[in-house]
């Protein structure tokens, strides 16, 4: 205001002033609106920690719902309980979808599929909970501040009748009565907080225009407003220099708000300047804001392109070559990584980030749709697996008490072997059909090594006597055809030796051999006697092989013997005219009668082992 006839010198209008103040009127008016906004749910400020919910299997994402509900107020929790619902529904999605392609696979029909999941309901539960909790809190709120509202109103109207009045005796204390009242008052609905306070503080303005009554007193009052007004002027330049633009706007806005509810007006020559200073530092910082989100937008491009880059990467990976569950793990590992990279760029707005999110499920979708045709025919394989499985722990438990060891052992052995040749069960199944062939396979061999270790001793005794019986063999005196033969009786009676001492029983032969030569017996005789001790030693040891070989041997003797006989035989043509007694025709003759000598025995030989059951 200027004394005498000074006139108020004025800043010229420009149209770069008048851009800058629309800009500056721009900012401020943001801030009041975002001041107006958090007044209205000033009770919901807390911040819960924003999982990684989009990872998590379902029965997880439930357990995640259920604990944000018991822990935290329903105000709290919308940005999370979105969240959930978006990873859940996403997931129970893709899981349905894939029931039903496996239900028209087997021949359904697509009007009857259905399907229902225990943890479905349960989900469905607790969010049904939540909308009951969120819509009476709000409906409470609602109220609240409905009646703040008009608690308000009624304050400005006792304001305004107190102004019309204008009590010189008792105005001031009661305007300061209605001060108070005012600071108690909660929150209002945003749409109606700029605009109450507006009023509001226009009547604050009048009654301090009014109020004459006590000069001095109204001039200390503008003058503790104007300096705490100053101070949140100098605070607000001051967080320009916040590196945390988000911080420094929420000081801002509390600024505005102390501002408003709790300093008073100042003088008329002040109002204009220090609120064009409050709204100047108040546009810095807007501007800052703006700037960063510009900065955080182009970020928010870089973490778009990185992940699509990624998606990329999982549309194109091979499955093709894949033909076996190793096969199929390796590419899960391979795929489990490009979806960690994913993750591991970083979280996006969720306005920013469905459009991506989708493209990243579209491509694990193409991924997992292969896998699953692999996985439902390794399903049914598994299952023929099983039964054959089966089959075999059946005839494992059938002959796990049997006494035919030699039968039963090469049974089991087969078994074994082919137990490794069938490939996977299912997983729930595999422990217990694996304990089933393990206990019925150690049953049997534990018996059959506790009885190997029973014959082992009494086959020790047993080679023990044997050796004996050979040196009582050797150092008797000349022994009789008939000791002989009771001496061949008592030594096959002592039993079969075992594989690895079976020497002893050519010890044994070369034994009785040197005793059968001192007997009064034809060579011929000898010989066969000879050749039954040894192919009886081979029966009694089940030595098919040597008895087949023997039989080979005999056979090609016989052979051979009938054709250097015919030999001989047409070689005496040639001395038919010779004399009986010559040389040559008896020596020719001889040898005819040795081959026949030999023929008899051989194929006594033959005879004798042919006869044999075996």
């Amino acid at each position: 205001m200027l004394e005498n006839n000074e006139k108020e010198v004025q800043e010229p209008i420009t149209a770069e002033n008048t851009v800058v103040k629309v800009a500056t009127e721009k900012a401020v008016n943001e801030v009041e609106t975002q001041v107006a906004k958090e007044a209205e749910k000033v009770d919901e400020k807390h911040e819960i920690p924003m999982l990684e919910y989009a990872t998590m299997e379902l029965d997880i994402l439930v357990s995640e719902l259920k604990k944000l509900l018991d822990t935290h107020q329903v105000q709290q929790l919308k940005s999370n309980i979105d969240a959930i619902k978006n990873a859940f529904n996403t997931k129970f999605n893709d899981l349905l979808t894939q029931k039903k392609e496996a239900f028209l696979a087997e021949g359904g029909n697509v009007i009857d599929f259905q399907f229902s999941s225990p943890i479905k309901a349960e989900y469905n539960k607790l969010v049904g909970e939540y909308k009951a909790k969120r819509d009476a809190h709000y409906a409470q709120l609602e109220n609240q501040l409905k009646e703040n509202l008009d608690k308000r109103n009624a304050l400005i109207e006792e304001l305004k009748t107190l102004i019309e009045k204008a009590d010189a005796k008792t105005m001031y204390n009661d305007f300061q009565e209605i001060q108070k009242k005012w600071k108690t008052i909660g929150a209002v609905p945003k749409t109606k907080y700029n605009d109450t306070w507006k009023i509001y503080h226009h009547h604050v303005e009048r009654f301090y225009d009014l109020l004459d009554l006590n000069k001095d007193f109204r001039e200390l009052d503008f003058k503790h407003n104007l300096e705490e007004k100053l101070k949140l002027i100098s605070h607000a330049e001051t967080l320009n220099e916040v590196a945390d633009v988000n911080v420094a706007f929420k000081d801002l806005q509390d600024l505005h708000r102390i501002w408003k509810e709790e300093i008073g007006p100042v003088g008329k020559e002040h109002r204009e300047d220090i609120w064009g200073k409050f709204s100047e530092a108040t546009k810095k910082i807007h501007d800052k804001r703006h700037q960063y989100f510009r900065e955080l937008k182009s970020k928010y491009q870089e973490m778009i392109d990185a992940k699509l880059k990624v998606v990329a990467e999982i549309n194109a990976f091979d499955t093709s070559k894949n033909e076996s569950h190793n096969d199929w793990q390796k590419s899960i590992v391979e795929l489990e990584k490009l979806r960690k990279k994913y993750f591991d760029i970083g979280k996006l707005p969720y306005n920013k980030s469905e459009a991506v999110w989708q493209e990243f499920k579209n491509a694990t979708k193409k991924f997992n749709s292969s896998k699953n045709v692999f996985y439902k025919a390794e399903k049914n394989t598994q299952n023929d697996n099983l039964k054959s499985k089966i089959a075999l722990i059946e005839l494992a438990e059938s002959i796990k008490d049997s006494d035919d060891w030699e039968e039963a052992t090469n049974t089991m052995k087969r078994i074994q072997s082919d137990w490794k040749k069938i490939g996977h069960v299912p997983r729930k199944f595999s422990d217990d059909i694996w304990k089933r062939f393990k206990d019925a396979c150690n049953f049997y061999f534990d018996r059959l090594h506790a009885q190997k270790n029973e014959q082992n001793k009494e086959q020790l005794a047993l080679v023990t006597d044997k050796k004996a019986f050979i040196e009582t063999i050797k150092i008797s005196e000349d022994l009789s055809l008939e000791a002989i033969q009771e001496n061949i009786v008592a030594w096959r009676a002592l039993g079969a030796l075992p594989r690895n001492a079976r020497h002893l029983d050519e010890k044994f032969n070369k034994a009785i051999d040197a005793h059968l030569g001192k007997l009064n017996m034809s060579k011929s005789d000898i010989e066969l006697m000879k050749f039954k001790n040894s192919i009886d030693m081979y029966l009694s040891q089940k030595d098919l092989k040597k008895l087949d070989n023997e039989q080979y041997f005999i056979r090609k003797k016989i052979d051979e013997t009938v054709r250097e006989m015919q030999q001989l035989e047409n070689n005496l043509g040639f001395f038919s005219n010779a004399k009986s007694d010559n040389p040559l025709v008896l020596n020719v003759r001889k040898g005819i009668q040795e081959f026949k000598d030999q023929l008899a025995v051989w194929k006594s030989k033959l005879a004798y082992i042919k006869k044999l059951d075996y």
